[in-house]
């Protein structure tokens, strides 16, 4: 979903149906529109192009809404664009009935983002899925392939009503 500035499809998947399928076929949905885009995805520019076992892509249009006092793009933005795509590499392992949350992350920052920089590309990759705790890995690039920002969560699996396994 490319389409920014659409207020269409946006909303939440009601629990239930999001628990009746496994993760990587949840992210699946988003990513073909057969789900509604989260509404934090509108607010931050933030869109999945990519999903598959372990693995997604998304992309991101930094603008000058989110820049810090300092006038580059705030550190918080370029985390939670991490966040969102390590978290849904540890969501693509996920059977149906099983959530999870971040339990930590770390955020390395190289360089500064403007809203000049343009489009940015975010990978997130599975490093591992146990039982109770999964770990993954993310970069960002900008359009030229320099490295923006990478980091590193750990993530809680849980069943979807909240208690753990």
């Amino acid at each position: 979903m490319t389409n920014l500035n659409s207020t269409e499809n946006v909303g939440l998947v009601p629990r239930s149906d999001a628990a009746a399928v496994s993760g990587l076929d949840f992210l699946r949905h988003l990513l073909d529109g057969s789900y509604p885009r989260p509404p934090f995805s509108k607010e931050t520019d933030i869109w999945p192009i990519a999903v598959e076992a372990g693995h997604v892509t998304f992309e991101a249009l930094p603008s000058a809404r989110f820049y810090n006092p300092m006038g580059i793009v705030h550190g918080g933005w370029i985390a939670t664009l991490l966040d969102t795509a390590m978290g849904c590499a540890v969501h693509s392992s996920l059977a149906p009935g099983q959530s999870f949350v971040t339990l930590e992350m770390k955020t390395v920052f190289v360089r500064p983002v403007l809203e000049k920089t343009g489009k940015l590309t975010c990978e997130g990759t599975l490093l591992h899925a146990g039982g109770r705790v999964a770990s993954s890995e993310g970069r960002i690039y900008d359009g030229q392939g320099k490295l923006i920002a990478h980091g590193s969560e750990t993530c809680l699996i849980m069943d979807t009503n909240g208690g753990h396994r």
